[in-house]
């Protein structure tokens, strides 16, 4: 029998258009054992040869046999239950187990993972950015998928390609050759300053001002707002402490901790926020969370504290906003009352105050204006 050339072992030659070409035995086929050829193309014998030597290098100990027994499909479930399910937040791998069962899986699944190409993945992202969305309520108004969801999508792939790399599955991550789509900027909505007594005046109509005005002077997320416990609370230092958060899993309500170690934080809130806190505590006492489910007395709901917020600025005769804008309000107003961005970012939990000026830099525009007019003012005054 002919020997086998072994993984790597390569040859060059010069081709009739005057290029030169190394081949090399990236390994053999599983099931007719024939060898599996790739080749590198160069301009002159010394870059081909380099070339060829780091394909080499590459292959070395490629498993193409193991590769071959993997569809797209079957390797993403693979690496979802192995690497990535058991390491994120139960949101997350929710989020990243729908994408590979709608969209991923549908379109690219059946394909072998080391046939897989970036045109593959590329024509799945154009695919989904034209006419992704699975509802048809939300399809009728919108067919594809936002940019951040594709990048969603992006993200997943490359994570789940580069671990078929480490395993040697296949040489190099095509996520990598792929184009994907820029963010887009959407327009922040806040609760305007000449709003704010309104909705709060409607909040306390609802018997709910203490928590929304918490939530507007501390910039919590909701997750983080119904977790709260009284505990939290140090009225003498007027903090609150954010350590954990609620999600909401198959109808039932988890607490877990933020999704950053940032997020972990001790807030300072104003005083009057305290002593409103201090009235709500004593209208049960004995009750371990901060704001309890009126009708069962045990940890509110989030999207029953959405609901709430939604009949308040009706209540106010407001333009809809969403829950989340509170948060949006505090970090704006902050900022342009002077409140510096490191202690800002601080506050809202976030990961480096670098995002937080990119988030809110509507907010720094106005400062950048005031300070160009005090400069003004007092350039003025010395000439």
């Amino acid at each position: 029998m002919p020997k086998k050339r072994a993984n790597g072992e390569g040859s060059i030659r010069k081709r009739s258009d005057g290029r030169w070409e190394g081949r090399y035995t990236a390994g053999h086929e599983p099931e007719s054992g024939r060898p599996i050829y790739k080749n590198v193309l160069g301009k002159t014998q010394a870059e081909v040869k380099e070339k060829l030597r780091q394909a080499i290098e590459a292959c070395r100990d490629l498993d193409v046999t193991r590769s071959g027994a993997y569809t797209v499909e079957e390797w993403l479930n693979t690496w979802y239950e192995l690497y990535s399910k058991p390491y994120v937040r139960e949101s997350t791998a929710q989020y990243y187990k729908r994408f590979i069962d709608l969209h991923i899986g549908p379109a690219i699944g059946d394909i072998p993972l080391g046939k897989l190409t970036a045109r593959d993945i590329q024509k799945l992202y154009n695919d989904l950015q034209d006419h992704g969305r699975i509802r048809a309520a939300q399809k009728s108004k919108q067919p594809g998928l936002s940019s951040a969801s594709v990048r969603g999508v992006h993200m997943l792939l490359h994570n789940c390609l580069d671990r078929a790399v480490k395993e040697r599955l296949i040489l190099r991550n095509p996520t990598e050759d792929c184009r994907i789509p820029k963010l887009e900027k959407k327009e922040m909505h806040i609760l305007r300053p000449e709003h704010i007594g309104a909705y709060l005046k409607a909040a306390q109509a609802r018997d709910a001002l203490p928590m929304f005005y918490l939530a507007l002077t501390s910039g919590v997320r909701k997750g983080e707002l119904v977790a709260l416990l009284w505990s939290d609370v140090d009225t003498e230092r007027c903090t609150v402490s954010v350590s954990k958060q609620a999600t909401v899993s198959g109808g039932e309500i988890k607490v877990t901790r933020p999704k950053t170690a940032t997020s972990v934080r001790r807030v300072s809130v104003p005083k009057q926020t305290v002593e409103l806190l201090i009235q709500e505590h004593g209208r049960h006492p004995d009750n371990p969370y901060l704001f309890p489910s009126p009708k069962t007395g045990g940890m509110y709901y989030p999207d029953s504290v959405v609901k709430l917020h939604k009949k308040i600025l009706k209540d106010a005769g407001l333009e809809p906003i969403r829950l989340h804008d509170l948060r949006h309000t505090f970090a704006t107003l902050a900022l342009q009352s002077g409140v510096d961005v490191k202690t800002v970012s601080s506050m809202l939990g976030h990961y480096d105050a670098g995002f937080t000026l990119s988030t809110y830099a509507h907010a720094t525009e106005r400062m950048q204006e005031e300070a160009a007019e005090k400069m003004g003012s007092l350039m003025s005054q010395v000439m």
